[in-house]
């Protein structure tokens, strides 16, 4: 619901009177240049001519263009706007803008409003200071921006600036991809191709499209503003480089789906009314299972829109905690001992005729073509399992991955009981009769049947089959939807059109046993990565080594995958990315991953060496007078022993805290002498990391030691449970 906003002269009365709320399908999309706004304020021709565009993912003819930017500019006047942006979604993993004005000087003293097709289809940013991994060089500075037509532009608010902002892709002078949606939309249009061509090979009929939904659940931290800003490491890096576990952590359970403390409850309802007014169709909220930890998942959308609008509602979130003296942490470990943020990917598919292609369906026909697509799918992840794991390595995660609250760095898949029943059945050609009461007929042969509620939920599980989708686990909170989402697109479409081909050479008059063959075949190879049991457990990393399944932990190594010969044909084969703009991103977020620990080792020294032990020094000093006094008062050293004793340790920890400072400076130092950012990064995940973390142990303790007054520091309990 949104509140109304009173007038100036209504203002008194408003006080008075009782709030007065409109339903949120009065002014949901209100912000976004829709299509039902579009249809209102185009001629019919162009209307048409629009959508025939989007539809058809062609280009606007000039004319058309400048009808098109005409009425989006009138629009964006009406809703106040001053300025236009393309917005872009460069290798940071956030967004960017550049702001034009509208008004253009038309004569001595007097402007005009202008917004020409020209500056709608194509912007020219500064390219020189965005990640290009070696694309182009820092003095080549020309980048361009381009439309696309199937985001709907949107209205952005910031205080009492508004600015018409424009979704596009952005691309180098010599035409190299440089931004997440590109490879996105490309691989949107591979995986459409290779279903459709599957689609037809098994005899479905009047289907012209297949499109890939996703729902982002968005997990998130809030702590209050005067906390965040105390703590520098929060700020430059978004994580507690130190920081003693609370008494009281999550061990109880009581936050997970509690009740909303009210400062929570109203910042998310600004939050959604934020949301709602953009047309993101925010669904859920609720606590998560650490304290001061929290989720906000839309429905289902088209990819495109789905990644746009997660990095929307990321921007949301903290654009919103500020006015409530809240910070929104998006890192996916901000606190340590303490059940990290992802973001769960569900990924399903749907044809123009209303059909989710991952539901089994009501008939024989539906039924085929579910198998065919769950088999493409599991196939794809075993094939391709270290890329998948490469798309979400990143400093942040390797924080989370693993750690009791997110699933582990091996990549298996959850079916749940039935379905892998199912498949066995069909590998085995046995028969299994389904007890439920209420089932759907698998319809191929005499196979079993599957009831409706096919799957628990494995929530160790790093891609699961929940129902009709795939929910892939491992993302972070903080990353970009886009890399997880074009890599899944890509190897489906392969493994989609190597079935169809391996379908087709069986030259069978029946395509259901034809079909029946080579799922029996195929399901026997993709056997080592279903997993339906615990993946926390030590057991099943013993269990998945004997299956030769990867197993990299760190960022360093699984990166690797995003340049082997099998990755590199591939997303050249399907256009999604060249070769050299693949080896780019493995470029990039390898340096991304040595800027980030650089970042968080400035930090902690600075920490360290003016505060840590600044405060550990003036506790030494007041412990060494109590004692000294002490001991001129009663005269005897017996009574100050357990003061001796603390004393000692304080001096021991400072020690160790100064040393372990000065070991990982040597390190730094030591990897600007590598002669590749790989080695660097391996060398820096190998030496710095482990002693950051004995670093850690040592602040820690003397955080448990120092007066409470004297330590500097914002403690976890008070950031975690003062809101």
């Amino acid at each position: 619901m949104k509140k109304m906003q009173p007038t100036l002269a209504a203002e008194r009365q408003y006080v008075v009177e009782k709030e007065k709320f409109v339903p949120v399908s009065q002014y949901f999309g209100e912000d976004t240049f829709s299509h039902a706004v579009i249809k209102e304020k185009l001629p019919k021709d162009v209307f048409k001519k629009l959508m025939q565009a989007m539809n058809e993912n062609k280009t606007l003819d000039e004319e058309t263009a400048n009808v098109v930017a005409h009425a989006m500019k009138e629009w964006a006047l009406e809703k106040g706007a001053t300025h236009f942006a393309h917005w872009f979604q460069p290798m940071t993993g956030t967004t960017a803008e550049k702001h034009d004005a509208f008004a253009d000087p038309c004569g001595p003293g007097a402007v005009i409003e202008r917004f020409s097709g020209k500056q709608l289809v194509q912007g020219e940013p500064d390219a020189s200071s965005f990640p290009s991994g070696g694309i182009r060089a820092t003095f080549e500075a020309r980048g361009y921006t381009a439309w696309d037509m199937s985001s709907p532009a949107f209205i952005k608010r910031n205080g009492i600036s508004t600015t018409l902002c424009i979704p596009t892709v952005f691309i180098s002078y010599t035409g190299q991809v440089l931004d997440k949606k590109t490879p996105l939309l490309r691989s949107l249009r591979a995986l459409n191709q290779s279903a459709l061509r599957m689609l037809k090979l098994l005899g479905a009929k009047n289907v012209k499209k297949v499109q890939v939904n996703l729902g982002i659940e968005q997990e998130y931290f809030l702590i209050d503003m005067d906390y965040y800003y105390k703590r520098q490491d929060l700020v430059l890096g978004g994580r507690t480089v130190v920081g003693a576990p609370p008494a009281k952590g999550q061990e109880l359970e009581d936050q997970y789906f509690g009740s909303i403390k009210e400062r929570i409850s109203s910042f998310m309802h600004d939050v959604e009314e934020e949301l709602y007014k953009l047309g993101i169709p925010a669904k859920t909220r609720h606590n998560e299972v650490a304290p001061s930890q929290y989720e906000i998942a839309p429905v289902f959308e088209e990819a495109n829109l789905a990644v746009d609008h997660n990095q929307m509602i990321m921007e949301t979130l903290k654009y919103v905690a500020k006015k409530h003296r809240l910070a929104a942490l998006l890192h996916e470990k901000p606190f340590a001992k303490i059940n990290g943020s992802g973001k769960h990917v569900n990924w399903s598919l749907s044809d123009d005729q209303g059909n989710q292609l991952l539901n089994p369906g009501r008939t024989p026909q539906d039924n085929i073509h579910f198998l065919v697509f769950l088999i493409a799918t599991i196939r794809a992840v075993y094939k391709h399992s270290d890329f998948l794991r490469a798309t979400v390595a990143s400093y942040g995660n390797d924080h989370r991955l693993g750690a009791n609250e997110a699933p582990p760095a091996i990549l298996s898949v959850f079916l749940g009981e039935q379905l892998t029943q199912i498949l066995d059945n069909i590998e085995k050609g046995t028969v299994h009769k389904a007890t439920n009461a209420e089932i759907i007929d698998l319809g191929i042969s005499s196979l079993s049947q599957v009831s409706k509620d096919y799957t628990d939920r494995n929530r160790t599980s790093p891609f699961a089959f929940t129902g009709n989708k795939f929910e892939f686990r491992a993302v972070g909170s903080s990353q970009s939807v886009a890399c997880p989402a074009y890599a899944l697109n890509t190897i489906v479409a392969e493994s989609l059109d190597d079935l169809a081909e391996k379908i087709k050479a069986k030259g069978s008059k029946n395509i259901n046993q034809a079909v029946f063959d080579v799922l029996k075949s195929e399901i026997a190879q993709v056997r080592p990565i279903l997993f339906n049991g615990d993946n926390y457990t030590r057991e099943w990393a013993g269990e998945a080594k004997k299956r030769n399944l990867p197993n990299e932990k760190t960022t360093p190594g699984a990166l690797k995958a995003l340049v082997t010969d099998r990755a590199l044909k591939l997303f050249e084969k399907y256009q999604v990315l060249s070769n050299e703009e693949l080896k780019a991103r493995y470029l990039i977020h390898t340096e991304r991953y040595i800027k980030d620990l650089e970042i968080e080792v400035n930090c902690l020294a600075n920490i360290c060496l003016t505060q840590v032990i600044p405060a550990a020094a003036a506790y030494q000093q007041k412990l060494a007078r109590a004692i000294l006094d002490a001991k001129e008062a009663l005269g005897s050293a017996a009574v100050i022993s357990s003061q001796a004793e603390l004393l000692k340790k304080i001096l021991d920890l400072s020690n160790d805290v100064y040393m372990a400072c000065k070991e990982i400076a040597a390190g730094m130092q030591a990897a600007k002498g590598m002669d590749s950012e790989q080695k660097k990064a391996e060398m820096l995940c190998a030496r710095v990391k482990p002693k950051m973390d004995e670093l850690r142990e040592s602040v820690d303790a003397l955080e448990n030691l120092v007066d409470d007054e004297i330590w500097p520091l914002p403690k976890f309990w008070e950031m975690l449970f003062i809101c």
